[in-house]
């Protein structure tokens, strides 16, 4: 029998959120569909150059919310 997967449901593979009995179906399928382990091998890249990405935003950018705020403390 063909199972096929939801891009959610590799996304949730991939970020190993799926239930046991589910993340041994979605490993079997990728053993045995070429194409299936092509689309997680894609998830699987695009999650590590995200995972790589900067999480903090630029000084220039804090810098104007903070002066932003002090106008309130200048008005009360």
């Amino acid at each position: 029998m063909i199972k096929t997967f939801t891009h959610e449901k590799l996304l949730r593979y991939v970020y190993n959120e799926l239930p046991a009995k589910e993340h041994a179906e979605v490993e079997q399928a990728l053993l045995h569909d070429a194409q299936l382990a092509t689309v997680c091998a894609d998830i699987l890249l695009a999650q590590r150059c995200l995972d790589g990405l900067q999480r903090q935003p630029k000084q220039k950018t804090t810098d104007s919310i903070l002066q932003y705020s002090r106008t309130f403390l200048k008005a009360g």
